[in-house]
């Protein structure tokens, strides 16, 4: 892994019931800290020749065109770094690991498909071809909707494993995921989502596990790498992340939908994960889609 800075454990805005998740913005810089989340994700970038980009433990510049594929919990990020200014395009596409399950993709004609997700927990590189004959679709699935865009968005899948000229980028695989191994775990995780709207505190969910609030406090440190307030706050940012999508409701519902009492606080917290504003986070992510 690359070793510097905090790696940040993103909470994506990807519903359990959601298939895909596609972003589709143009701005003037690229500022993504280096994260991870258990999704796999599709990058398709324009016109940010310059921009670092750092997957694994590889740091290279990106050129005119990219189109990557990262696996599960393996920390990206990008920076300006060398980026000239102007207008870049991107489109991302997020999908849960559990998509397509062992039974599908068993099946002989997803195989090209099957050992791609198996290379791509150390990301893929795809050819300035590939991405040149790729991007007018990537473009257009955007816009479809419902089984439409399911079912392009399948082809497109295809159409990158059989693809020539793949480069696998990192030589480390992504963080292995703490919340499947512990009972415990799993436990506070499905409290944490099914309450975190409400106020949750700290004896309550001490109790839940049969621990006291200081040996809780310290497992879940060593499980996380955060506090338990910490780790509350950050389900609730994602959360609130998503719903800054529905342009109906103001940031104060939102913050108080999220179970954050005070807007102040909230915008606060929201900044120091997100790096930028719920206001701002808006307005970068107006042009998103959500295929249910």
């Amino acid at each position: 892994m690359i070793g510097f800075g905090k790696v940040h454990r993103e909470i994506t805005q990807l519903k359990k019931e959601d298939s895909f998740l596609v972003f589709d913005r143009r701005k003037d810089h690229f500022d993504f800290p280096l994260h991870f989340h258990p999704e796999y994700e599709m990058l398709l970038i324009s016109n940010a020749s310059g921009v670092h980009q750092f997957i694994g433990d590889s740091v290279e510049e990106l050129g005119s065109l990219s189109l990557v594929l990262i696996g599960p919990n393996l920390p990206h990020g990008w920076t300006n770094a060398n980026f000239a200014g102007g207008e870049i395009h991107e489109i991302m596409v997020q999908f849960h690991d559990t998509l397509l399950n062992e039974d599908l993709l068993s099946k002989t004609i997803m195989k090209p498909i099957k050992d791609m997700l198996a290379r791509c927990v150390y990301g893929i590189s795809f050819s300035e071809k590939t991405a040149l004959e790729l991007k007018p679709r990537l473009h257009k699935v955007a816009k479809l909707d419902g089984m439409d865009y399911f079912l392009e968005m399948m082809s497109v899948l295809h159409d990158m494993a059989i693809s020539r000229n793949q480069r696998l980028i990192s030589s480390s695989v992504g963080y292995r995921e703490s919340f499947e191994n512990s009972d415990k775990i799993k436990l506070v995780y499905d409290f944490v989502q099914a309450n975190y709207s409400k106020k949750i505190t700290l004896t309550e969910v001490s109790e839940l596990v049969n621990m006291s609030n200081v040996s809780f406090n310290r497992f879940i440190k060593k499980r996380t790498g955060k506090t338990f307030v910490d780790y509350v706050n950050e389900v609730r940012i994602g959360y609130a992340a998503r719903l800054l999508l529905e342009k109906d409701l103001s940031i104060s519902e939102i913050a108080f939908l999220c179970g954050f009492n005070n807007i102040a606080n909230f915008n606060r917290i929201f900044k120091r994960n997100k790096g930028r504003t719920p206001t701002q986070y808006r307005q970068e992510l107006s042009g998103i889609r959500r295929v249910l």
